[in-house]
């Protein structure tokens, strides 16, 4: 299943015009830099442990419901059939339960990993995955340093599994399911300067509530979803240990040294697969 000229040529013509555009991400980024990202605020000291949040985004996203015992010491991860899950941990002051899903960084290493930009950081605020675009090299899994996307293994046609912030109901007005459901108002959606903000009044109000910090405000370049405890982080389970420069940062040197071949490849890729794909329909309806 080869490309024919016609299709190879495209697929080039396509990776040279991505040259050009390289030089207009500084302008594009700095245009949408007044864009303000929308985010979550979650407060573990407000959080009861009642799973409706993981039950709603079950039943949003055509998922099985929640399973497992919120107990100390079992461990619950997020999977291709869990978007969201809550664990309780025993702490210093107790036992304390604790959401977790996709972080939604500001600069998403999972994004910068993608060949094809399946994975992508929307001017909203979420990080979505367009499974149109997506190659299946899985490059996301292995970048994401929150260990969030998943993949459908047993799938006969496999997908990326992860939150997206209920983006298909934040372009149309709406808010998340797991905010707009959660009976102990832990989970707080607006904008991440509303947030930080808001999390910082919470702090001075509550001095011998919350240990002053904001988890997500700073981590690994700053993500959308903020965290809230009344306990170090690490009791939570959160990684402490992450840098709070991004991630994607890391590589802009690199990238920026590397010979055009290398800047080529992911449109290059991308182009061919398109090809393919259209190759293999055609085919399919031509046997039809």
């Amino acid at each position: 299943m080869g490309l024919n000229r016609r299709d190879f040529f495209r697929t080039a013509g396509v990776a040279g015009i991505t040259l050009l555009a390289l030089d207009t991400l500084g302008a594009e980024k700095e245009k949408d830099s007044d864009v303000e990202f929308r985010g979550i605020l979650y407060d573990s000291t407000l959080c009861v442990g009642c799973q409706t949040c993981e039950t709603i985004c079950a039943e949003t996203n055509g998922l099985p419901a929640p399973i497992g015992e919120l107990k100390p010491g079992v461990l619950r991860k997020t999977d291709e059939n869990h978007r969201t899950v809550v664990n309780c941990y025993k702490t210093t002051k107790g036992e304390l339960f604790i959401k977790t899903q996709c972080m939604h960084c500001n600069e998403p290493a999972c994004a910068a990993a993608c060949l094809t930009q399946a994975m992508c950081k929307t001017k909203e605020g979420p990080v979505t995955w367009n499974g149109d675009k997506c190659m299946g090299c899985r490059y996301c899994m292995v970048s994401c340093p929150f260990d969030v996307p998943k993949f459908e293994y047993h799938s006969s046609n496999p997908k990326i599994q992860k939150c997206t912030m209920c983006y298909d109901k934040i372009i149309k007005g709406g808010i998340p399911a797991c905010a707009e459901n959660c009976p102990a108002e832990a989970i707080k959606f607006g904008t991440r300067r509303e947030l930080i903000t808001e999390a910082r009044k919470r702090i001075v109000e509550g001095k011998d509530v919350y240990v002053d910090e904001i988890y997500g405000e700073h981590t690994a370049g700053g993500t959308g979803f903020l965290y809230l405890s009344s306990v170090p982080f690490n009791e939570l389970g959160l990684n402490t240990k992450l840098q709070n420069e991004s991630y994607p940062e890391l590589s802009k040197g690199f990238l920026f040294s590397v010979p055009s071949v290398f800047v080529l490849l992911p449109p290059l890729l991308l182009g061919i697969y398109e090809a393919t794909k259209k190759k293999k329909n055609d085919k399919t309806e031509e046997n039809e």
